[in-house]
This record gives structure tokens, sequence and C-alpha cells, in this order.
């Protein structure tokens, strides 16, 4: 039977009709699909807006006055940077490693995915991926959901490819290359390149050597897997491998690769640690005062009001305390410092940071411990004072236990106070802190606790008295093991550091620091009608006429005591009210010992009203706030406030200075050779529990505490226990430091004169009296 050109054209009809209807059904399906997978039909799908803006947590970066990098406030430790800030070699090594074809595709390499099925079919394991960077980017910008079944998994691959094909629409190239190594979490919280050059070499990414690109972009295939800390034979495997890439796609000549494959990886770790680095007291303290909620009386317990007022009067006149919950962004959301990318200017100088870190260190680690721990070897209960008994000890110890963290935690579960204590005696590990570097040991938490109380602390504060602003501030000897910080959050008993306050009314009242009264007791009648008379920790000049000047030199408290009967104790409490502090101050006779816990932060914005002619400033820590886009959001503006006129202040600087070249702070002559006009203070609290000392020079004003944790645990004698000996080294040796560095140009000159002022402030010349002192003289010793 003949076969007809139609009946043959009717055979084929069908399957082509079928043929052609599934092939363009397929199409249609696969471009409602795709359609699909972009609007989000079947899963997630960012939106334009959040591809232009995709959202991601950005470290705030605090910075110093001098533009060192002093810390970071972060969820994730990402800082961004620009394409011109990438070494050439992450760029080759990231090209040659993932994705080679990256200049000439659009987000999805036909190629590659081709080479990907040959690998499936073939079972071949080292065909390579498919992914491009702007796959792995789509994946990092918008990361994958929890998936119930395979078919999520080819789902989000699909929507993977749209995200990559947008993302090439929306940037350039640079841009993409820059997003993916801002965005990639390279461990060790080292999140986004910056980070990671710092973390692992401590370098910046455009000065990595090519051996350290080449291991960051290996650390891309799978970070967790090779991480250079826990697995550095891997990881340099893999950076060969990125090396080998880089031959093979001609980005590097065999040679040089040859011999870069035989050095080690070179870590230079940098952990990142907040207890760590320079100035974290302060970091912290700038963390809190940001932060910080409106005060609320609810929120303060019964016995601490004078906080909850302290902090409702910061709240009302600085405008950086609760900065983010005082001000919003354009979203009209608060800003967050933790994923807001903020960059903090703050006041401080990193040398100056440094040098009074190092102060510290010298005076407690190396000279001031040693003769603590020697007094305290024969006691019955050291570092207790040997006047505590048994009972009184173990009352002391009970106390720090209930305040203790574990003791919270314990007696949440339920446990009686008896038990907490037994827990408390068991042997546990641990690490614990010692003057040459932290120790593997095994200690009971009770031991631990009485351990740490042993070790003197610190307070140190450095501000530039005309501006307010703060170069250097030390909260204590270790912020790991001592977080509390005594700049500003401890207040202690200031001694005889507090007598300037009363000596500034005498001088505005028209005396001068030469003028004569008597070296007698000074007697006063409480409140209760009881009598009160002053003492002297020293017999020199007992009954003779002395110049104020000698008084103040010598904090003798017969002196303070007559100056105080010209005046009123409600005057003093006025005077120190103006020049900021604002801790309580009893109106009492007894005001000029100095009894009053006052912080070392008030007590230095104090002493420049004496520096600054006469006008208190507020010690400033920020100078601005920018935004993650350089846009500035905040600054600083000094807040002012006359206490005195010139005179009066040159005529207290001329007092303060007479501490130095005659009195108890003599020793910053003739032992540390600091023979430039420098005024100061020394303080000395009652059984030598504290230890103060305040200097002031033109161009700066610091303060420093020196102290134990209890007040029960003391120097014996006032030998070692006066502020000359516990806290005058900290600043001096700061101050040397300080004058040494010629690049800070810190003047060694004079207080200036105002003018007019025609006082003859020669007072030797204006008496015979012996104004001599050795360095061996005791300092005040407070007697109640």
């Amino acid at each position: 039977m003949e076969i007809t050109k139609e009946s043959r054209l009717k055979t084929y009809k069908k399957p082509l009709l079928i043929f052609w209807s599934v092939f363009v059904v397929g199409i249609l399906a696969g471009v409602l699909f795709f359609v699909g997978v972009s609007n989000g039909t079947f899963g997630f799908m960012p939106t334009f807006e959040e591809l232009e803006n995709p959202k991601s947590s950005l470290a705030t970066e605090v910075y110093t006055a001098d533009g060192e990098l002093l810390g970071k406030f972060y969820f994730q430790n990402r800082s961004f940077i620009d394409h011109d800030e990438l070494s050439p070699y992450l760029i080759d090594a990231l090209i040659a490693t993932e994705d080679v074809r990256f200049e000439s595709h659009s987000g999805i390499d036909l190629r590659g995915l081709g080479r990907v099925a040959k690998g499936l079919i073939t079972r071949d394991k080292n065909a390579g991926g498919g992914s491009t960077i702007s796959q792995q980017l789509a994946k990092m910008l918008f990361p994958r959901e929890e998936f119930n079944s395979k078919l999520d998994i080819v789902f989000r691959k699909f929507r993977e490819w749209v995200i990559a094909v947008k993302l090439e629409r929306s940037y350039t190239k640079e841009e993409i290359m820059t997003m993916y190594f801002n965005k990639y979490d390279f461990l060790n919280l080292a999140v986004g390149i910056k980070s990671a050059a710092n973390v692992y070499f401590n370098t910046t990414p455009d000065s990595l050597k090519m051996e350290q690109a080449a291991m960051l972009v290996g650390m891309a295939k799978n970070s967790s897997y090779y991480n250079p800390l826990r697995r550095p034979e891997l990881t340099k495997g893999r950076r060969n491998t990125v090396l080998s890439q880089m031959v093979k796609y001609a980005y590097l000549d065999k040679h040089v690769a040859d011999s870069l494959k035989q050095l080690p990886l070179g870590i230079d770790y940098q952990k990142v640690d907040h207890k760590r680095g320079m100035a974290p007291y302060f970091r912290e303290y700038l963390r809190m005062s940001l932060t910080a909620q409106k005060p609320e009386r609810a929120n303060y317990p019964s016995w601490n009001m004078q906080k909850f007022k302290q902090d409702s009067l910061e709240w009302e006149i600085n405008p950086f305390y609760g900065w983010c919950n005082k001000n919003q962004k354009a979203d009209g959301t608060p800003y967050n410092i933790y994923k807001d990318g903020l960059k903090i200017y703050t006041t401080l100088d990193s040398r100056m940071q440094k040098y009074a870190e190092q102060a510290v260190e010298e005076h407690l680690g190396l000279d001031l411990q040693k003769a603590f721990d020697r007094e305290k070897e024969n006691h019955r209960n050291p570092p207790f004072s040997d006047d505590l008994d048994d009972e009184a000890f173990e009352h002391q110890m009970d106390l720090s236990i209930r305040r203790s963290e574990r003791h919270r935690v314990l007696k949440k579960k339920g446990l009686s106070f008896d038990e907490i204590k037994a827990n408390f005696k068991k042997p546990v590990k641990m690490k614990i802190f010692t003057w040459k570097g932290e120790r593997d040991t095994l200690l009971s938490p009770m031991d631990s606790m009485l351990y740490y109380k042993g070790f003197l602390r610190a307070g140190f504060m450095s501000m530039v008295p005309q501006t307010g602003e703060v170069r250097a501030y030390v909260g204590g000897p270790n912020y790991k093991h001592f977080m509390y910080d005594m700049v500003t959050l401890g207040k202690r008993q200031v001694g005889s550091t507090i007598k300037p306050f009363l000596y500034t009314l005498a001088m505005q009242e028209g005396l001068t620091p030469c003028d004569e009264v008597p070296n007698i007791p000074q007697t006063f009648i409480l409140p209760d009608g009881s009598p009160w008379t002053s003492r002297n920790s020293t017999s020199a000049h007992s009954g003779e006429m002395v110049t104020l000047k000698w008084g103040l030199a010598n904090s003798v408290n017969n002196i303070s005591g007559w100056v105080l009967k010209q005046t009123k104790p409600d005057a003093v409490v006025s005077m120190a009210r103006k020049m900021g502090v604002v801790s309580p101050i009893e109106p009492v006779p007894s005001i000029f010992l100095g009894t009053s816990d006052i912080s070392v932060y008030e007590m230095v914005g104090a002493y420049g009203s004496f520096v600054n002619k006469g006008v208190y400033i507020k010690p400033r820590f920020i100078t601005k706030i920018e935004d993650s886009k350089g846009n500035l959001v905040a600054q600083s503006v000094a807040q002012k406030n006359e206490v005195m006129n010139e005179k009066t202040a040159y005529l207290m600087t001329n007092l303060l200075k007479g501490v130095v070249q005659q009195g108890t702070g003599i020793r910053l002559r003739s032992k540390y050779g600091l023979r430039n006009p420098i005024g100061g203070k020394t303080g000395t609290t009652q059984n030598h529990s504290d230890g103060w000392f305040m200097g002031i020079t033109p161009e700066l004003v610091s303060g420093v505490w020196v102290g134990a944790e209890d007040r029960a645990i003391r120097f014996e004698t006032i030998f070692y226990g006066q502020g000359a000996n516990m806290a005058l080294p900290i600043w001096a040796l700061y101050m040397q430091k300080v004058y040494g560095d010629t690049d800070l140009n810190i003047s060694k000159g004079d207080f200036e004169k105002p003018r007019g002022v025609n006082i003859n402030l020669d007072c030797d010349a204006v008496s015979n009296e012996d104004t001599g002192a050795s360095s061996d003289d005791f300092d005040d010793e407070d007697f109640f």
C-alpha cells in the first residue's frame, strides 16, 4: 500500500503537535515559575528596596582623639570598607578560586552549571561548584531558611539564582565584590574582611600579603572547617589550593606560588574581647552611658536613692547619657550602638592612655602590692587589717558571698545560705590574675574571693582643664578580673584633697597664701552640744603663727579648722557643688577631713576650675558621633560654670604649688625629678584606707585614688599608707612619660598670672618660718 504525502504528514502531525505543545508549555511554565520565584510565590524574595539596601549589623567603632581605633560595640564584629581598600590579591584569589568568569556572567554561570551536572553524572568530587560570587552573596545577604523537604532546597536554589541576577542589575561588579568581602563571616568574631585582616594578621585589608589573602579566601569555602586556629595544617592546604588556582588562571607565577606554599600561615592572632585592649573601663563606661534608659525611681533600691538622683541629673544635663534612647534615626527608631555602624570620636589620646595604664601597672604591680603583701604575711586574717577579729572577718566574708553572682544563682535554685556557703568552699579549676600574667590553679570560690580582696585597686583620670576633654581613664588594675570602675562608679573618702574647696573660700574673702594664722587646735560645738576639736598629725610649729600656704602644704588640720571658722560648712558644700561635685557632703565641722565619698571623675573636674581661671568645665568624653554614612548626628558642647574669679583661682594654684614645693607632695621633685611648676594635694583617710593625689599643671589636671575593695583591708602604718606613697607615684610616672613624649607637646611652663594681681606670694620674704619638708614627712592622717 502506497503511503501518500498526506498520510505521512498526518502520521507526524500528532507527535509534532505534542512536541511543540510540550516545548511551548515548558517554556511558559519555566517563565511562569521564575516569575513566581521572583514574586515570592515559592518562598521569601527580597524587595527592590531590600536589594538596594540589604540590612547588615555593623559594629560601632570608637576612636581616640589622635585617630586610633579604641574598640567596637557589636552584635557582629563587622566594619564595612570600600573597594579601593581591598588588596588586589584578595580580588584575584577570590575570582580564581570561586568564580573565574565573574566579570562576564550576569549572576548565573551556565558553563559552571554544566560542569556541576557533568560531575554529578560522573561522580567526580573535584568537578567544582556552580555557585557564582553573586549567588554566594545572595546566600549571605538573605540566609537560608529551615527546610522541611528536598523540594524546599530546590526552590531555594532557584531563588538564589533570581536574587543573584537582581544583584547584578542593581550593583556593579566592584560593589558585589566589596559586599562579598564585607559580609563574609571568617569566624572567631571576625565578620567581614576588615575584621578578619585584623584578627588573623593584625593588619588592614589593603596591606595583606599574597599568602595571607589566599588563606582568607580559602576560608570562604568553609570557615568552620578551615579554621587556622584549630586546624592550621588543613587551612594551609586550602591556602595552597587557592595559590594553585591563581597559577592556573594566570594571576600568579608558578615559581612564586611554589615559594609561598612553603611559608607558614604566619598568624598574628588578635583576640576580639571587650575585656581586653586599651581603655576597657572607659569603653564600658561609654557603652553603659550611651545606652542608659531614662531613670525611673521604681528601678532603684530604696537604699540607693542617691544614685537615682545622680542618674536623673545626668539624664537632664548630659546629652550623651542615654543618647541612643533620646535620639532617633530617620526611620523613627532609636539608635543602636551594636548594629548601626556609628563612629564615636572620643577625647582620649591613645598615647596618654597607654602611659596612664603603664603607670598604674608599674606602681601597683612592681612596688606597692609587694610592700602590702609583705606587711600582711603574719596577719591572722590576711589581707584584712590585724585589728579585725575573727567574728568581724567572718561577717565581712559572708557579706561578700551574699553580693556575688554565684550566690544569686545558687539561691535561685533554692539552696539555703549554709548550703551556699558550703558550695563556696569546694575547690574548682580557674584562671587567676597575677601581676605576671594569668595562672591556672585550683581554688575554692571562698579562697578566690579572699585572694582578689588582697589586690590594691586604683582609679586615674587625666583632663585638659581648658576644654574638659579627658585624655586618660583607668578604672582599675585589670578589667577582666576587677571590673568595678573606680573613676566614675566607685566613690571613696577623699581625705584632705577636699581642703582646697575650703581654702578657695578664704582666698575669695580676701585672704592670701602668705597670711599668717595661729597653729592651735580649733574646737567646734556639734548639733548635739558636744565639742569636737581638730588634731594635727605633726607637732611642727605647734602654737606658732604660720602661713596659710604652709598649712595647706602640710595638710595641718588646725589651720583648716581656723579657715572653716571664718566661713561655714554649708559654704564649703556650696563651693563643691559649683565645682561639679554632686556626691553627698555633710555640712559638719569635720568636713575638711574629707570623710565624704566622692569619685575621681568629680575631683578631677573640680580641680580643673583652679587651672581654668575659675571656670568649671564638666569633663567630656565624646567630641562627636557620625552615622554609618559619615553624617554628623551628635556633637559635644562644653558645659561651663564660673566658680570663682581669676584672682582667686590663681591664688589657689599658688597654694597647691606650695604642696609640691615644700609639703606632702615634695617627693615629686626629690624622687621623680619633676621640677617644673606643679600644684597638687595629697589625701589620706582614717586608718590609711584610701590614698589620693590630685595634681595640676597648666595643661593637665589628673587625679589618682588607690585603696582596696574593703576599707578594712589597708596598710597598718602611715609610712606606706599615706597618699604620697599610695597614689602620688602613679601621677608622677604618668607625667614623666607624658613629658618624655615630645610629640604630645605638653608645656612645662608656669600658671598664667592674671592682670592686676600684684600680691607678694614669696612667703619666705614675708615670714622667716621654717617651711621645709623632707620627702619622708608623713602626709595627713585624719583624726576624729
